[in-house]
């Protein structure tokens, strides 16, 4: 009986382990900016502070839903955004805590605005400025109607 417990308790605590927490743009908005001179670009970006509840999730794996980008003719560059292309923060709509980098483990096979489903680990990138705020790794995805 003993042992039946205790294979239970593992099994419960390595799905925990495994499991992902769903994240909603609202949460990755708790971030405010403020300008840093990058000396090596010679120019001001802004530059995330990000809220301790963001600062929680980081290296996380997390589940969010939005309208998947190309940004890249050759597939190199990806993004998930809040917003379809023509209302993503590029166009002066929403900031950079509304699209997120995304490394998929395999090539995606989505179109521009379809709307996804991605899992992935979170990472917080404040001083690469050849990369996004928000960048989710490993990343699995499926579209949202699936």
């Amino acid at each position: 009986m003993k042992s039946k417990i205790v294979i239970a308790l593992l099994l419960l605590v390595s799905l925990s382990l495994s499991a992902q927490k769903k994240v909603t743009w609202e949460d990755l908005a708790k971030v405010s900016f403020v300008d840093k001179y990058f000396k090596d670009y010679e120019q001001s970006f802004l530059y995330p502070v990000f809220s301790e509840s963001v600062k929680k999730i980081e290296g996380e794996k997390i589940t969010i839903s939005g309208y998947f980008l190309s940004l890249d003719p050759q597939g190199a560059v990806y993004m998930l955004s809040k917003g379809p292309m023509a209302a993503c923060f590029f166009c002066g709509i929403g900031g950079p805590e509304t699209a997120m980098e995304l490394q998929f483990k395999e090539e995606p096979e989505f179109e521009t605005d379809d709307i996804i489903t991605v899992t992935g680990v979170l990472k917080l990138n404040k001083d690469d400025v050849e990369h996004f705020n928000y960048i989710l790794q490993n990343v699995e995805a499926k579209k949202a109607d699936d």
